[in-house]
């Protein structure tokens, strides 16, 4: 058990208790934080498919390769599974193309069972796939388990949506036709999944796809393929048709994405993970006029006014900075804090971020695990020595911990310059740059000065400020005086940098459809 910073305070301990319980989809058991044992983890991965589902089946990749699965709390190999090829992805489009009519004609009741069932069987082995991501991420299993009640919920609430994807019949306003609107499935579908949430962008994606008719081929992240292998044998058991889902893991994204994005069968291209990638995928997209989603990089502003409630403002922190390490797009990237309070407030912010007990996931005291690669830990730890270069100070950790995995401090740093280039980029790590504001109107100046605009949190009691702020700042989702906003029942996107189109809501299904409109003769019409 890797230890950081002093032994907690009682006071301390409550506030990372609360924050604990917000990053956590209300619901979430996070009380069976036990050990888990070498056994037990063994017998999970054998559970696991290896290979591509093409067509329902589970084959190997064409070319008979195979590719490592990392644990990153031990640098040591979990499995090896198939790595497929662009002669699969192939395979995968044509097993898609060939489903995609009759699932557009399945009754939406049928779809939106099957989907239930899914729900239902994620939720029976929940410990499963907590402690698959755990093992394959690295998050401890309490925010593990908070990931299956979050996942899980897509499905069941797009098993709901399924019945209630409305059209309209209406008179013109001349009265001489009637208008008819319907909504269509695009079609086949690519879905390109981050690793920081193997399960719940996975969900975020089938759900509304299945849902609205289309059929998909999932791409995981190379880093964390196991618990889409795992879920993808669920969505089969749950009765979902050959051919109807399609799971092509691979080392190499631009072979699967290469060769699909060119193929005009392909109608929608869904992805998640950084503004780079997006972007040359938007390019490749416009080749094919493909209809995209992209919830692209964000840069999250947190804003604390002088008349905020401190410690609430602190647990909210908590939970908008560590929820998976800071390895979130919706993560706290830019503490921007009223210059009266913000001694106060990075005082209390570094002690509950530096009683924070850092392990592999899988031990009970473990609250924060570790990063995803060793590239990554390096990118953190470069954007830290820059900020303190620049001139701010470290309120707590600031450096990486010795030992195998790939482990970060939980850090504060304060007194961080405005131009310092930690405010602009993307950390993705436990680190909480900390800067000062005097005026609302330099705040709001503050949270734009950015290229994205995915998520931002605000706190203060004055609700006629948080409209005139949330108003004015550009972002898709705010968060008021609540560190987590995300919910299968809200619209989750952003604007700018971040992204086009939402996930989540009823806003999501429509995200799988296309529109069409009948003009009808009125027959009562002179």
């Amino acid at each position: 058990m890797r230890g950081h910073g002093r032994r907690a305070r009682p006071s301390v301990e409550s506030v990372h208790s609360r924050s604990l319980s917000s990053v956590l989809p209300e619901g979430a058991d996070v009380s069976q934080n036990t050990a888990v044992t070498p056994e037990r983890e063994r017998e999970l991965l054998a559970s696991v498919p290896t290979g591509l589902l093409i067509n329902g089946e589970w084959r190997e990749a064409a070319g008979g390769k195979t590719f490592d699965v990392e644990d990153p709390a031990t640098g040591k190999t979990l499995l090896s599974i198939a790595d497929a090829s662009s002669e699969d992805a192939v395979a995968a489009l044509d097993a898609a193309d060939a489903a995609q009519a009759s699932w557009a004609r399945t009754a939406p009741r049928e779809r939106a069972e099957i989907l239930r069932r899914a729900f239902d069987l994620v939720t029976e082995r929940a410990e499963d796939f907590a402690l698959l991501m755990t093992l394959e991420m690295g998050k401890p299993l309490a925010e593990a388990r908070g990931e299956v009640t979050y996942g899980a919920e897509f499905l069941r609430w797009f098993s709901e949506e399924t019945v209630r994807d409305y059209g309209r019949y209406v008179t013109t306003p001349e009265g001489k036709n009637k208008i008819l609107v319907q909504r269509k499935p695009v079609g086949p579908c690519l879905l390109i999944t981050p690793w920081n949430f193997p399960l719940a962008m996975a969900t975020r994606k089938v759900g509304p796809a299945l849902a609205a008719g289309c059929t998909v081929i999932i791409k995981p992240a190379k880093f964390t393929p196991l618990t889409t292998q795992l879920f993808a044998s669920v969505l089969v058991e749950a009765g979902v048709p050959a051919g109807v889902v399609n799971v092509v893991s691979s080392s190499s994204a631009s072979g699967i994405s290469g060769p699909l994005m060119k193929d005009s069968r392909l109608r929608k291209v869904s992805f998640t993970g950084s503004t780079p990638v997006g972007r040359r995928l938007l390019a490749d997209a416009a080749q094919n006029v493909l209809r995209t989603s992209m919830e692209l990089g964000g840069n999250a502003p947190f804003i604390v006014f002088e008349d905020a409630d401190l410690d609430k403002a602190v647990e909210g922190a908590m939970a908008a900075k560590m929820r998976n390490m800071g390895e979130a797009c919706t993560a706290a990237n830019r503490f921007l804090v009223q210059e009266s309070v913000a001694a106060e407030f990075t005082a209390k912010f570094a002690a509950a971020m530096g009683a924070l007990t850092l392990g592999r996931g899988t031990e009970p005291e473990s609250k924060v695990g570790p990063l995803i690669d060793g590239g990554a830990r390096k990118d953190v730890h470069a954007l830290v020595t820059q900020a303190v270069d620049a001139g701010a100070t470290v309120a707590t950790g600031g450096s990486p911990v010795e030992g195998e995995g790939y482990f970060y401090a939980p850090t504060v740093l304060a007194d961080v310059p405005n131009d310092a280039e930690i405010l602009r980029n993307e950390i993705f790590g436990p680190v909480a740059p900390v800067t000062t504001f005097a005026t609302e109107e330099e705040a709001i100046r503050l949270a734009n000065a950015s290229e994205y605009g995915l998520a931002s949190y605000l706190y203060t009691r004055d609700y006629a400020r948080m409209f005139r702020v949330a108003e004015q700042i550009e972002f898709g989702m705010v968060g008021f005086n609540a560190g987590v906003i995300s919910n299968a029942a809200a619209p989750f996107g952003g604007v700018k940098q971040s992204g086009l189109g939402r996930e989540g809501g009823a806003e999501g299904i429509a995200e799988y459809t296309t529109t069409q409109y009948i003009g009808i003769a009125d027959p009562y019409a002179g």
